[in-house]
């Protein structure tokens, strides 16, 4: 249940955990030269709430961009995180090892924010041998998370879908190699998956996704429905398989030219393909056309498709329904 809900924007330098989360106002454009502690330690008194609702759910969002870390703990959960628009909201860091937002918190929930990690930016202009990082913009660790109109910005392992159930709804995830990845259970529906090196960067291939499923019984996978998939420069695979059972399946969405014609990679699982389940169905755009895909890449069509395709593949229980309806506007 979501009774508890507590909507916050989280702010610190260079870390914070969400027990020093704060509330702040929707009501008034705060500058973005200004630090969201100054914010608050001189303006808290101006700012006044302008929705309660959900169980006395105080309603506030700021208009600023962050630079800083984001951790929640896995003892915080049901937290909102809403920004005032991804191009208005966001939360942005360059470091290799960890994320810029991680959570470990289950139902967590983000609307209208930008994730950005910049370790990887500017790449040098058609530099072919620049060495590319790994580079998480979000970590997602934990069960029934949401995230709608939100952006993912990054180049290597841009998303990490760690573990759990999540829906992506109208987001933006920008990428190079391997930026979408984890063992997630998870739908991207009516979300734009952006094929780049970063502005400018060299013309090279790279790969969308990389699914971890590790065994047969494992009900994970990415699930893309109704989505758009481009590019800049350079030519990308739709996925390769980071463990034996990967499962990727791309429904009802738009391929533009970036896609390459095999479109998919067993890596290192080459003999042992019919372990992993790569699909595409009902696709449209000069990248869907298969008659050049692997030759093992698999079909589902009628319960067998729509049991990936449905809400329930991630909400059995209605936990989605639950969900103050706001969240969706």
């Amino acid at each position: 249940m979501f009774v508890n809900l507590k909507i916050v924007v989280v702010h610190s330098k260079p870390l914070l955990l969400a027990n020093q989360a704060t509330q702040v106002s929707k009501q008034f454009k705060v500058p973005s030269t200004l630090s969201l502690r100054k914010i608050l330690n001189g303006f808290t008194s101006k700012f006044r709430p302008v929705f309660t609702g959900y169980n006395k759910l105080k309603h506030y969002v700021c208009f600023v961009q962050y630079r800083e870390q984001v951790v929640i703990p896995i003892n915080k959960p049901c937290i909102f995180l809403q920004g005032a628009g991804r191009n208005s909201t966001s939360i942005e860091w360059g470091d290799h090892g960890n994320a810029t937002f991680y959570t470990k918190a289950n139902n967590t929930i983000a609307k209208g924010i930008t994730f950005t990690n910049t370790l990887n930016k500017p790449i040098i202009l058609e530099d072919t041998s620049t060495t590319i990082t790994q580079a998480k913009a979000a970590r997602i660790h934990a069960d029934k998370c949401v995230f709608f109109d939100c952006a993912f910005l990054g180049v290597q392992d841009t998303l990490y879908d760690d573990d759990g159930r999540h829906y992506y709804r109208n987001c933006y995830i920008q990428g190079g190699s391997d930026f979408i990845y984890g063992n997630g259970q998870s739908i991207f529906e009516a979300s734009h998956i952006h094929f780049s090196m970063g502005k400018d960067g060299p013309e090279r291939d790279g790969v969308i996704t990389a699914h971890k499923r590790q065994t047969p019984n494992d009900t994970s996978g990415f699930v893309f429905k109704n989505c758009n998939i481009t590019g800049a420069k350079g030519k990308t695979m739709l996925g390769r398989s980071l463990r034996p059972y990967a499962r990727v399946i791309i429904a009802y969405s738009f391929l533009s030219n970036v896609v390459t014609p095999e479109g998919w990679s067993a890596r290192t699982f080459v003999g042992h393909e019919g372990n992993i389940t790569f699909v595409e169905e009902g696709n449209r755009g000069p990248g869907a056309n298969k008659s050049k895909r692997v030759k093992w890449m698999k079909h589902l069509s009628g319960l067998a498709l729509d049991q990936f395709l449905n809400i329930s593949y991630i909400d059995e229980e209605g936990w989605i329904a639950e969900l103050p309806p706001k969240i969706f506007i």
